[in-house]
């Protein structure tokens, strides 16, 4: 792989996501000389937008569309594991055997697709109901219909099935399905 980093699956307490992606950026940078290049360039949670509806109004809000897990993109995973022993909490960088693997580019192309970095957040997805069918009129799932399995029209809600690490799994993405009588008056 070279120098070039990759982005590796790091799995942590669920619902602790935030705190210790913070932890691995603190114990990532400690001691660094400022000559040497960073140990890690990004550490993040991806999430997703979706809505809910409180109090009869609708608001958007961000979910976790990997619970339990954070992403650390570095090219020097070895010592990205060694560093992470020093959070007091669980934290584990997978690996296939005694090898850290980074995502095969075909795992990464869905969220590089649908986040930037800086903000790897899903954005919501807007669809149409045409009878017993929907079309994805904007968002991230725009002409990509045929990687939704399941939705729940109530949560605004798609399911995913992708691939991370070498394992199918479900994840959720915000998508509104509205009426078409609610899109003509738009």
């Amino acid at each position: 792989m070279g120098t070039s980093a990759g982005l590796y699956v790091v799995q942590v307490q669920t619902g602790r996501e935030g705190v210790m992606c913070e932890l691995i950026k603190r114990v990532a940078s400690e001691g660094v000389d400022n000559n040497e290049p960073q140990l890690l360039e990004e550490c993040f949670t991806p999430q997703f937008t979706t809505r809910r509806k409180y109090r009869g109004e609708w608001r958007d809000m961000q979910k976790l569309l990997l619970p339990g897990y954070v992403i650390a993109v570095t090219s020097r995973p070895e010592e990205l594991a060694l560093r992470m022993r020093k959070v007091p909490q669980f934290t584990l960088l997978l690996s296939m055997g005694e090898t850290f693997v980074p995502l095969r580019k075909d795992e990464c192309l869905w969220m590089e697709e649908f986040t930037e970095d800086g903000d790897r957040t899903v954005a919501l997805s807007i669809a149409v109901k045409y009878g017993d069918s929907i079309t994805v009129t904007d968002g991230p799932l725009k002409g990509r219909e045929g990687i939704i399995k399941k939705i729940n029209r109530h949560k605004c809600l798609a399911y995913l099935e992708v691939s991370i690490g070498g394992k199918r799994v479900t994840t959720t993405v915000g998508l509104a399905v509205l009426p078409k009588e609610e899109c003509s008056e738009a």
